[in-house]
């Protein structure tokens, strides 16, 4: 909509626009937000930035050194559907303000130092990246934990658990069964217009829309689908894509979630991501290899394999992707590539003769990433790949539940946990620091802030089922 400050400028102005908010990604990957009256920002704040606390925002700063400053990107301008009050919304990068340099640690800045290396090496200069994320739907959720106590209960009208229920007007017994509420109409679908909605709404926010549909598991699972676009925006949109069907959930008094396995014994929800590299304009995936494949992709392929396991530290980053990734629910456990095994981590999808559709589906990520440093992350090790000639091996074309035993034990696999990924990043990350996209210190930053504030805590309670294991011992 936008390219200038000048031009957001003149259009805050002929909207007679009052409140102008400022969002911007922490480390874990929530936004944040502040809103400034129209007259505060002016055009020395798209090249300067707006002033605040860092030291309060996880992952970043101590106390002592907490001056930040936010730098709107006027390309990301929309009317916020949210408020009231006619708000326009940008999302930010950060700086520091007495050097004037980008903030090594901000997320934003390090997705776009990631294609400025890929820029660098000459091997491209465009990546595009479309991620699917999905999602459940719940009329209710509530948790807990206490010294001694812990719960979660979620619930659905969807959920099949419920078939026998007692529900105000009689129970209609439309509930989709496990693992079967993919592509359903109504009445087994109830969300159809809420979905709609939540599109519409996207589409309003400046996001290139798609589709949207029920996905496999029961209890709502669902997906929206938005074009794919350059790495930076796509990530925006992500971001975007969380906000928006969290708040026309709210709406509806509905809630969301994005993690990875909230359901016991069903699919869980994850982020497959496509990806391709450009220059010039011209695609550069499409070639006479195998599924119509360049030696570029190939070895973009072989990057991504060899360094799925430290990879996944950041593009399944929770305690909970792990519980996703386990065989039996169509989970890409498998570290190989195929054009049609679901199972596999890197499908090639089905594109036709036009080279410019030709890309790969990295299919681990979930939706609990942060989508700057997960798309950066995806990009380094490929570019490692191409730079390297790394050789992704043969292509899983097999049936895995064919195969026997001592045939899947050659197939490598992902990590069982997130120590595991965390792990092998911290012996792991030198296709990361190439360039200067990561630094060290954000890296180490990084696995220390999930070791302590996600998988030792984990550690320290007694989860629910243990009491039915271990209770009468």
């Amino acid at each position: 909509m936008f390219q200038t400050a000048q031009e957001v400028l003149q259009y805050i102005k002929e909207q007679d626009i009052k409140i102008i908010d400022l969002k911007f990604i922490d480390m874990p990957g929530i936004w944040q937000h502040c809103s400034f009256y129209h007259d505060f920002i002016d055009e020395s704040a798209f090249t300067e930035g707006v002033a605040f606390d860092g030291s309060s925002i996880r992952g970043w700063k101590a106390i002592n050194e907490s001056d930040m400053a936010m730098v709107p990107d006027p390309t990301t301008a929309w009317i916020d559907p949210f408020m009231s009050e006619k708000t326009l919304s940008m999302i930010c990068s950060i700086k520091e303000p007495r050097t004037g340099e980008w903030y090594s640690r901000d997320p934003r800045t390090i997705a776009q130092k990631a294609v400025d290396y890929l820029i660098s090496t000459g091997l491209g200069d465009t990546v595009f990246v479309g991620p699917e994320a999905e999602f459940f739907l719940f009329d209710d959720v509530r948790f807990d934990q206490k010294e001694n106590q812990g719960f979660y209960y979620l619930d659905s009208i969807e959920g099949r658990w419920n078939s026998g229920r007692e529900e105000a007007g009689g129970n209609l017994g439309y509930k989709p069964g496990y693992k079967q509420g993919y592509f359903p109409v109504a009445p087994t679908d109830t969300a159809q217009d809420i979905r709609t909605e939540m599109l519409l709404t996207m589409a309003a926010c400046g996001i290139p829309i798609e589709k949207h549909h029920h996905e496999v598991a029961t209890g709502g699972q669902h997906e929206l689908g938005f074009r794919f676009d350059t790495l930076l925006k796509a990530a925006d949109y992500l971001m975007t894509y969380k906000y928006v069907i969290k708040n026309v959930a709210k709406k509806y008094g509905k809630t969301v979630t994005f993690m990875p396995k909230p359901l016991f014994n069903d699919n869980g929800s994850g982020m497959h991501t496509h990806q391709s590299i450009w220059k010039d304009g011209q695609p550069l995936f499409a070639g006479d290899g195998y599924a119509g494949l360049s030696k570029m992709a190939l070895n973009y392929i072989g990057g991504l394999i060899k360094h799925a396991p430290a990879l996944l530290a950041l593009t399944n980053p929770t305690t909970n992707s792990y519980k996703r990734l386990v065989p039996g629910f169509e989970a890409p456990v498998n570290l190989a590539y195929s054009q049609g095994n679901r199972s596999a981590s890197i499908r090639i999808p089905l594109s036709g003769n036009n080279p410019k559709a030709k890309r790969l589906e990295f299919r681990c990520p979930d939706a609990t990433c942060n989508p700057y440093l997960a798309f950066a992350a995806m990009l380094c090790a490929g570019i490692d790949g191409i730079k390297n000639e790394i050789d992704p091996g043969e292509p899983l074309d097999v049936d895995i539940y064919d195969l026997s035993p001592e045939e899947l034990a050659k197939v490598p696999s992902t990590p069982g946990s997130l120590d595991a990924a965390l792990a092998a990043l911290e012996k792991d990350h030198e296709f990361l620091t190439a360039g200067g996209v990561f630094t060290e210190d954000f890296l180490k930053n990084w696995i220390e802030y999930k070791l302590d504030n996600e998988v030792n805590p984990m550690r320290l309670r007694p989860h629910p089922y243990e009491f039915s294991l271990y209770y009468d011992c």
